[in-house]
């Protein structure tokens, strides 16, 4: 078969090929202009074949961007090699009706007898960024309802803890004081956590950080510690915590640094309290609070402890699918692992 016309056979199936394609196809020369353009490319642009011909290939592009593609066609010639067009930014195109619709654009370079051309390879995804946008109408309207849901959680938490201040009010009795006391302070434990919620982006995760940013010093105020006689260090890492996780957490923490206050500085006695928190890469978070106060008695049984602050800490422990350990020796110290429920 003689060279010709097995060239002109190749160029047939490559025409052919093009136009079957499902894409709008359009080949432009080095000079910019359109040599060729398949029959999806017609109903693509709204113009016919023989309006485009010929023509720059500036015409199928937004005004506002003419004046710059040129630079950009050169760019490409000085490094021919198939790639997306403007990869990361959102590109559009422009029909004969002076129309935009939004595009991904994919660069081929081809060698013809012509010379080097650009076989740009078109489609039109009006539809997916329709759909798109509908997706993220529909996220936007959740987050604000997660939101509204979140501070009105912790608007009914305060009013409980209100109401409990009017109870404590009217109470003699400093047993029973106490203990509404440590049960608002483990309400506001809660409306802490449901307020990072609520002033975070992600309402599916607590960055316990600064939740406990916030948690220390109100506990701080609510027990009146003095922090000339007692040092306060938290050591802690970004940690997100899902919602399941952060409260009964949150609680622990609550229980172990009250009980700390209450009990480890009797008297003028002065020390350190330390706060860690940590997530390894086995997705497994360290806990621990520790002080170098008087010490635990040594008879205390953790497990089968009358008090309801330490039975709450196992019994939250045993929620998170974790293990509570105690260092009685200086300092004392209670460590909680537990795995990041996904």
């Amino acid at each position: 078969m003689p060279a010709d016309t097995a060239l002109r056979k190749s160029e047939e199936r490559f025409r052919r090929v093009v136009e079957a394609a499902p894409n709008a196809m359009v080949m432009v020369n080095a000079a910019g202009l359109i040599e060729m353009v398949n029959a999806q490319a017609e109903r693509v642009f709204g113009y016919t074949r023989d309006e485009m011909l010929g023509q720059s290939m500036e015409i199928l592009v937004p005004d506002r961007f003419r004046h710059a593609h040129p630079g950009l066609r050169a760019t490409f010639t000085a490094d021919p090699r198939s790639r997306p067009m403007g990869a990361g930014r959102d590109l559009n195109a422009r029909r004969k009706d002076g129309s935009e619709f939004p595009v991904e654009i994919g660069l081929n370079p081809i060698d013809t007898e012509d010379g080097p051309m650009v076989l740009s390879a078109i489609v039109d995804i009006s539809d997916r960024k329709q759909k798109e946008e509908k997706i993220r109408a529909a996220l936007r309207e959740k987050e604000i309802l997660l939101g509204e849901i979140h501070h009105r959680v912790k608007n009914n938490l305060q009013i409980v803890d209100s109401l409990l201040d009017l109870q404590l009010s009217k109470l003699d009795d400093p047993t029973v004081a106490g203990m509404l006391r440590d049960s608002q302070s483990r309400i506001r434990s809660m409306v802490l956590i449901h307020q990072t919620l609520y002033q975070s982006k992600d309402f599916a995760r607590v960055d316990f950080a600064a939740f406990l940013d916030s948690l220390i010093p109100t506990l701080v105020a609510s027990y009146g510690l003095d922090s000339n006689r007692i040092a306060l260090s938290l050591e802690v890492k970004d940690v997100q915590l899902p919602l399941s996780t952060a409260i009964p957490c949150g609680l622990i923490v609550n229980e172990l640094v009250t009980n700390v206050f209450k009990h480890a500085f009797p008297g003028a006695r002065r020390g350190g309290i330390w706060v860690a928190l940590a997530c390894g890469e086995d997705d497994q978070v360290d806990l621990s609070v520790s002080d170098d106060g008087v010490g635990l008695p040594p008879d205390l049984d953790v497990e089968n402890a009358a008090t309801l602050g330490l039975q709450l800490v196992c019994l939250l422990a045993d929620q998170l699918g974790g293990s509570v350990r105690i260092e009685r020796t200086a300092p004392t110290r209670f460590r909680l692992r537990f795995p990041i429920q996904r």
